[in-house]
């Protein structure tokens, strides 16, 4: 589970201050693009949610709680095994992984995921995955 954040106001973040905002945010749920607002010493601290994941998002001890500063977002990805293709499409990317196809949004929210034994390839076509697999099968996935 991970939470990436904007904060929607001018100052250094100190060292560790996720865990105070994690203390802060501890069962409160959270979406993705929404604003929220934090209590720090009677003084409210906005933030821009840039990502929940997954979204819906109830905050735990254990989530990953990353900040963005900045006009640029950038959100990173680590997958357990090798990328063997990214394919873009209107409503996202799908990301072919060696034996697991996953499509993400341009939020980089995962709306479809699936493993396969013999994945062969991976195509879009108007806005529909289209996954090749077992030799002599295919799979349409409309996002």
């Amino acid at each position: 589970m991970r939470l990436v954040l904007r904060p929607l106001f001018e100052a250094e973040l100190p060292a560790d201050f996720e865990e105070v905002i994690r203390s802060k945010l501890m069962g409160m749920e959270v979406r993705t693009g929404e604003d929220i607002e934090v209590d720090l010493l009677g003084k409210p601290l906005r933030f821009k949610v840039l990502l929940a994941e997954p979204s819906p998002l109830k905050v735990k001890g254990s989530t990953r709680i990353e900040f963005s500063t900045g006009g640029v977002e950038i959100i990173d990805f680590e997958f357990d095994e090798p990328v063997r293709e990214v394919v873009p499409f209107e409503g996202g990317f799908v990301v072919v992984l060696e034996r697991k196809v996953l499509i993400l949004n341009h939020n980089g929210q995962k709306i479809y995921s699936d493993e396969f034994d013999d994945l062969n390839r991976v195509r879009v076509s108007k806005g529909t995955v289209v996954i090749i697999h077992g030799g002599n099968k295919i799979r349409l996935v409309k996002p």
